[in-house]
């Protein structure tokens, strides 16, 4: 009979046959031979009671993705030949204006009469906040680069967690732990689909992007960087990736070197690969910077730091929000992004990493949910996510309900259970204690979102809207662009840092908010290395997404300028 605890996926009771039943719970269900019933539950009792006919053959299979999902570990979540420009792989449960928008002539079809609705006037209806006044005018958000505004998708999708089945994961039997259970490691499907990882089991959840540098530095750093290894970083990085590896450094003795900007204002590449050698154990680098705009060709970066055999950590917190992002193509060895920053809620983020590195990191947190068994004198620690190790173990079996048992035709079916489901699915060593399980699943909704719109023409759309922008601040008097100047050579994300002559940065922020509603970015940018080597403390910056218009871009441009007339005044 089936006994033990029998795992944590959601698992589909299939009784042969071409007719198909859906039950929530092994309660006693009459059932026909030829029937074929779903059962939505994270674990199987000790005893499943179905009323049967004798000798009822049952097979079971996990849901989301079948058992050779799960019995083999290199089959790919995703197509690796996709282009990904819609993945419309997972539903979000709360319709979608935008996926209406994007399906309707009004999108895709000119009217001869009137223009075509640009994406972020089909877009805009479902982001709530932006429908407000702000000290008396219109909101305008241009800050995006520091986090984005969410969805009702997504807002529905945390209340309807909160609301419906709150509950921990990875540890009750029951249907509310099961349910949010089988969302939050749908979620981390998702995320791996989204960035076409090879597996699940090659994403973590984190609190956000910097906590997956930590971990990374921590894990991965303290365990492989010894005296005069090098670390390459360059000096347009966040603070989050330079920081923990000055600590990583200090107690490892290992040494950072620091890639400069060209004079266009781009990291120097050249530079960069001058600098490889076989001393160099690691490459960490930005995708797109939060303050150049610029966007760096990291497969080649990539490339040549293999060539060496250091890794490469990619910090892709401005770049998976805006486009597509194949780490696969790639091939980088760790990548981080924040749910934040692309439509998902705050307190959460992922880091991806090759499983094989993973597997061989030792724990990042001690605590619940990283262990496999605790004794007070030692602990062993659970597997990464969805491990393929504990999966291989998973084999398909079939059970007999005989006079409405279910008997085991596998033997050695209950201890493949005992041993690796379990450790399978309790998150891993990387994920201590309760995880954020509705950020999770609200990143989830986030990324179905996003799908449903497509990355490719979010990215052609914010291209276009990114070089208006850049077109029309030049237009300011006074002013100076950081970065470089778009063109075939240099492509620009759709933000602009900058400063105007004899005003501080933050006056201008100041005056934008309160007298025209308008929301940028003024500080550092958590880039104080960079700000010093462009010989300024600080700077402004506009930042746009796929929801922004050239309206927004308009008003912007027409408020700084009285921004400016303003403070020029008292001269």
């Amino acid at each position: 009979m089936l006994s033990g605890s029998v795992g944590l996926f959601s698992r589909r009771l299939a009784v042969e046959g071409p007719n198909r039943r859906l039950i929530s719970d092994c309660s006693r269900v009459p059932v026909a031979c030829g029937d074929r019933i779903d059962v939505g539950v994270s674990r199987l009792s000790s005893v499943c009671w179905v009323v049967a006919a004798v000798g009822l053959r049952v097979r079971v299979e996990v849901a989301g993705g079948g058992l050779d999902r799960f019995t083999n570990p290199n089959r790919p979540l995703t197509s690796r030949g996709s282009n990904r420009l819609g993945f419309r792989r997972f539903s979000s449960s709360a319709s979608l204006s935008v996926a209406a928008a994007a399906s309707s002539s009004t999108v895709n079809e000119v009217d001869p009469k009137r223009e075509p609705v640009s994406l972020g006037h089909a877009t805009r209806p479902d982001f709530p906040i932006l429908h407000q006044e702000v000290n008396g005018s219109k909101l305008i958000y241009l800050d995006n680069a520091a986090t984005s505004q969410k969805p009702t998708a997504v807002l529905k999708a945390l209340q309807n967690y909160y609301a419906t089945y709150n509950s921990n994961v990875h540890r009750g039997i029951h249907y509310l732990s099961a349910k949010a259970t089988n969302e939050y490691e749908l979620a981390r499907k998702k995320v791996a689909t989204f960035i076409n990882a090879s597996d699940s089991s090659e994403i973590v959840f984190t609190r956000n992007a910097t906590e997956g540098i930590n971990l990374v530095a921590y894990s991965w750093g303290l365990s492989n960087l010894n005296a005069e290894d090098e670390i390459i970083v360059t000096i347009a990085e966040h603070h989050s990736a330079i920081v923990p590896w000055q600590i990583v450094a200090q107690k490892t003795g290992a040494i950072l070197k620091f890639v400069n900007l060209t004079p266009d204002e781009v990291p120097d590449t050249a530079q960069l690969k001058e600098m490889l050698s076989r001393k160099t154990k690691l490459v960490v680098i930005h995708h797109i910077s939060n303050m150049l705009a610029s966007v760096l060709p990291i497969a080649e970066i990539v490339d040549w730091s293999h060539s060496v055999g250091a890794k490469v950590l990619v910090d892709a917190c401005q770049s998976v929000p805006h486009m597509v992002v194949d780490v696969q193509n790639l091939n980088a060895d760790f990548l981080v992004a924040s749910s934040h920053k692309m439509c998902g809620p705050t307190g959460v983020g992922f880091l991806y990493g090759k499983s094989e590195l993973l597997t061989a990191m030792p724990p990042f947190l001690g605590g619940g949910e990283m262990i496999s068994d605790v004794y007070l004198d030692h602990s062993t620690y659970a597997e990464p996510p969805s491990s393929s190790a504990a999966s291989a173990s998973f084999s398909l079996c079939y059970v007999r309900v005989y006079l409405g048992v279910c008997v085991m035709e596998d033997p050695s079916f209950s201890a493949n259970i005992q041993n690796g489901w379990e450790t399978t699915l309790a998150a891993d060593g990387f994920e201590a204690g309760t995880p954020a399980i509705a950020g999770a699943i609200g990143l989830g909704a986030a990324i179905d979102y996003l799908s449903e719109i497509g990355m490719q023409r979010i990215h052609d759309y914010e291209v276009e809207l990114s070089n208006y922008l850049y077109e029309s601040l030049r237009s300011v008097p006074n002013i100076r662009i950081y970065g470089p100047v778009p063109s075939q050579t240099f492509r620009r994300a759709a933000l602009c840092s900058f400063n105007v002559e004899d005003i501080h940065p933050t006056d201008i922020a100041t005056f934008l908010d309160q007298q025209h509603g308008v929301a940028i970015r003024s500080g550092h940018h958590c880039a104080q290395p960079l700000h010093r080597h462009l010989g300024v403390n600080a700077s402004a910056r506009a930042s746009l997404y796929f929801y922004n218009t050239k309206e927004d871009v308009d008003n912007f441009v027409l408020a700084l300028k009285d921004t400016v007339n303003f403070f020029s005044s008292f001269r």
